[in-house]
């Protein structure tokens, strides 16, 4: 009974032949084969569906999702709980969808952390980045896009960054404006980024004086950076003063 059902709800909401059809892949047979069958027998010369994409199954914590399990939960309810959208999308891109998703706590946390850095540059103007677009043009391969969004920051190309975000649909603009929801420093956050941005394009334009000059002013603040791979993450330390700071960012 159910393949019929997606046969006819198929064809009466987008005809004989239309261009995707998704599920999980525990669903490819025979769900699936099933409704190919029926469909182009009740519709000779039809194709139903060009592509048919299937995605693999989420997971908790490393363990299979399930209600037995207590570890049943929605989208809603992750928003109920205060995490943004934005971190649940990118926890979500950072799996291929043919592979199994896990949602864990410390993914949320890395994506949050890493979010709220790259929110420094979400006023930044460009256009949506070539290599994202390849990326999701072989197969949605979402991974290798969020891979090349780290080589833009490296590269110091924090317009194209910012756009291609966008067009992932993370839109990083305004967070500042909702400290509560991410957790951020209010004005601090905005003007300690601000400072990293003007850092990294020193780096970038090997003026390490200024580059220097930057960071060691940090540091006398109390804002201690650590430069890694993927960024600079910063933290104040105990005799963090914000009279510094201000000083500092009227220079």
């Amino acid at each position: 009974g159910w393949h019929i059902e997606c046969s006819a709800m198929s064809y009466e909401l987008l005809g004989d032949t239309f261009d995707i059809h998704g599920g999980g892949n525990d669903l490819q047979f025979p769900h699936h084969e099933n409704e190919i069958a029926q469909s182009v027998c009740a519709h000779p010369g039809s194709g139903f569906a060009r592509y048919w994409l299937h995605n693999e199954m989420l997971q908790v914590e490393g363990k299979k999702m399930s209600k037995s399990l207590g570890n049943f939960f929605t989208v809603h309810d992750l928003l109920e709980q205060g995490v943004p959208g934005e971190v649940i999308r990118f926890v979500f891109l950072g799996t291929h969808y043919r592979k199994p998703m896990d949602w864990t706590e410390k993914k949320a946390e890395q994506a949050t952390k890493l979010l709220k850095r790259w929110a420094n540059f979400a006023e930044e103007e460009g256009e949506v980045a070539a290599e994202v677009v390849a990326a999701l043009a072989n197969d949605l391969n979402t991974p290798l896009a969020i891979a090349a969004l780290h080589n833009l920051e490296a590269l110091g190309e924090y317009g194209a960054l910012s756009a291609s975000l966008r067009f992932l649909g993370i839109d990083l603009r305004g967070i500042h404006e909702m400290p509560s929801v991410w957790g951020l420093n209010s004005a601090w956050d905005s003007l300690i980024g601000g400072m990293i941005a003007q850092r990294n394009r020193a780096r970038i334009e090997k003026d390490f004086a200024r580059a220097d000059e930057i960071r060691d002013g940090l540091a006398a603040a109390g804002v201690l950076l650590m430069d890694n791979p993927t960024g600079t993450d910063w933290e104040l330390s105990n005799d963090f003063d914000a009279t510094k700071l201000g000083d500092l960012a009227d220079d």
